[in-house]
């Protein structure tokens, strides 16, 4: 996938789903603004990027504002002359169930995530148009977004948000020609390894070097960085230029478009419901069979 002449952002990219995105797409051609706020990780990753022969600089900032936004931009245009792609990954963790998350967690997922998603989607909107010659945003989202996760209402909420800003942009945005899409990836990083059901087996393919077993692969579609990274270099290209306002999903050996969502199934009553009407009516109406809810947890064969 041929990405030479492009100029893309990655934010959080210096360790982690981050650092993978930011240098696949340079080893497929794009010159990257790697973003993260740890110099030190973010300065590996220009050197790894520009050791290999890439092209990459350094932004170490939280995201966030419209000011740090603003900055990222102005380096892909002061550095590579323009933009082409921004994908916004930067995130953090602050789990807690519902009765013990002070503000404090909520607000700095949101902030992080959610507005830190709106503020550089559009400052690289705005650049983009500017320029006339379209581009791709790429919001990352997760699978917590689309089905609610136990102790994740920040987390899940952001994620769930990210996705509705992706359709409303995408619509938004396609005179100018700027498709927008989600990536929904599963992944084993740092952020996975606190969830209970996964790191066993993560720590057990770390410290044995043996690759996940299938059924992880498979049916949980749960793989390594490497594994995802591919869909964002696709998104990037001229080939996607057809696919605009989707969630795909990625992990492990399972690619997934998931669906939107929509009326599942409905019911009329002549003059109005009242609330005894629907009570009668729920299990066998609109309520015969509910949706699920919540992450399933993974399972081994026979386990």
């Amino acid at each position: 996938m041929d990405l030479q002449g492009k100029v893309a952002v990655v934010t959080g990219s210096g360790r982690g789903l981050g650092r993978g995105y930011a240098e696949a797409l340079a080893a497929s051609g794009a010159a990257v603004v790697v973003n993260d706020i740890d110099a030190e990780s973010a300065g590996q990753v220009v050197k790894e990027i520009t050791g290999a022969g890439g092209r990459a600089v350094g932004v170490v900032a939280p995201v966030g504002t419209a000011e740090v936004a603003e900055q990222l931009v102005a380096t892909a245009v002061e550095e590579f002359g323009r933009l082409d792609v921004m994908v916004t990954n930067a995130g953090i963790l602050r789990d807690r169930v519902l009765w013990k998350m002070s503000d404090e967690d909520f607000d700095a997922v949101i902030d992080v995530h959610l507005r830190g998603t709106f503020t550089c989607a559009r400052a690289a909107a705005l650049r983009m148009r500017e320029q006339g010659t379209g581009g791709r945003l790429i919001l990352v989202s997760s699978p917590a977004g689309q089905r609610g996760n136990f102790g994740q209402t920040n987390y899940s909420a952001a994620k769930a948000g990210i996705v509705a800003m992706a359709r409303t942009w995408a619509m938004e945005l396609a005179k100018a020609g700027i498709t927008v899409n989600a990536v929904v990836p599963v992944a084993a990083t740092e952020m996975t390894k606190t969830i209970p059901a996964l790191a066993p087996v993560i720590e057990e393919s770390e410290r044995t070097g043996r690759p996940f077993p299938d059924w992880l692969r498979k049916d949980e579609g749960m793989g390594t960085v490497e594994d995802v990274a591919p869909l964002v270099v696709f998104l990037a290209s001229d080939r996607s230029s057809g696919i605009t306002g989707q969630a795909i999903g990625l992990g492990g050996d399972k690619l997934a478009l998931w669906s939107h969502p929509q009326e599942k199934s409905v019911s009329f009553s002549d003059g109005g419901w009242t609330a005894t009407a629907i009570a009668e009516s729920w299990t066998t109406g609109v309520g015969a069979q509910p949706e699920t809810y919540g992450m399933p947890v993974p399972q081994a064969p026979g386990a």
